[in-house]
Parts: C-alpha cells; sequence; structure tokens
C-alpha cells in the first residue's frame, strides 16, 4: 500500500514588528540567562532571518530594548559573569580563557572591571585544579622529563594560565605540597 506524499514545505515566519520582537526578546531571557550584548546578536540574527515588517516602521534600537529589559531585572550581566567566571574557575581554566569568554559574552566595561579582581584572586587556585585534573607536578605519578613537561606547560597556557605559574607548578616534583607556591 503506498502512502499518499507528504507535504514538506516550511511555514515561513512572518516579519517582525516591536510586539513581536519584544516577546522574542522576552522569550530568550526567559529560557537563558544571558548579556545584554548576547541578546541584541539574538534579536540582530532573528531581524536578518525573518525582516522587518514593512508597515511597523523604523526597526527598533536593540541596544535600548535589551537595556530596558536589564532595567526590569531580567538580564545582569554582572551576575551573569561573575557565575561564567566562577564556573570556568572551578573547571580550571586560567585568567586569560575566563576573561576572553567574557568578552565574547558582551560583558565589557565597569562590568568587566568589577570582576577583574575576582578573576585574579583565583589564579592561581584554579592553575592548581588545572594541574590536578591533568596529572600535572605535584599532581603526576612520576616525575616528568623535559619533553612531558614543555606539553604540560603548554596545555596550561592553552588553558589560560600565566606562563611563569604553568612553569613553577609543571616544576614541582610529585607529591610535593603545592601550597608552597
Amino acid at each position: 500500500m503506498a502512502r499518499p506524499p507528504v507535504n514538506r514545505e516550511r511555514r515561513v515566519p512572518p516579519p517582525l514588528d516591536n510586539s513581536a520582537l519584544e516577546r522574542l526578546a522576552l522569550r530568550y531571557v526567559e529560557r537563558f540567562a544571558t548579556t545584554r550584548g548576547r541578546l541584541t546578536d539574538y534579536l540582530r540574527r532573528k531581524l536578518r532571518e525573518r525582516g522587518w515588517a514593512e508597515d511597523a516602521g523604523d526597526p527598533p534600537d536593540l541596544m535600548a530594548l535589551a537595556d530596558k529589559l536589564a532595567e526590569l531585572g531580567y538580564i545582569d550581566d554582572r551576575a551573569f559573569g561573575e557565575a561564567r567566571a566562577s564556573a570556568m574557575a572551578r573547571r580550571g581554566l586560567g585568567q586569560r580563557r575566563v576573561t576572553g569568554a567574557l568578552r565574547q559574552a558582551g560583558i565589557a566595561g565597569e562590568d568587566a572591571e568589577a570582576l577583574a579582581p575576582a578573576i585574579e584572586d583565583r589564579a592561581i587556585a584554579s592553575a592548581l585544579t588545572f594541574a590536578r585534573k591533568k596529572r600535572i607536578g605535584p599532581f603526576a605519578t612520576e616525575a616528568a622529563d623535559r619533553v612531558l613537561r614543555e606539553k604540560q606547560i603548554g596545555a596550561m597556557i592553552r588553558g589560560g594560565h600565566d606562563f611563569s605559574l604553568a612553569r613553577r607548578i609543571a616544576a614541582m616534583a610529585p607529591g610535593e605540597n603545592p601550597d608552597l607556591l
């Protein structure tokens, strides 16, 4: 028995207007922890995909919409940055990786400056976490030769850690007390 052909035409969503754009923004902040920068990028992408309704006038200022949602308390760049930075530090990622991720998330200006001291304070702890996970330096089972130590230092640098800190940790003997850093 043959099946009838299925109509697979995609329904094209209608172009956006002011109310549809606000609904999209609210739905996005409802579902995801985000920043103003990420929300504006999302809305810009949706505008590019769906277009703007001709009878709706000029497209709105997307940053103004994000600021409005921030004033209402739906978006908090600093809280997002603190949560992201502490999560990345717990995973053992270094200062360069954390600040790069925050910059990519759209956190800049005074929010980024307020987060910088906390990120710097966690540098040694996150480097030791990274070394523990990768079994580098004091967490290794046996002493590393020069080639392996260079690879370990490279891994720590790619993880966002400072070269001198990575070198000090990789040079430590297995079982040595890492609190001496």
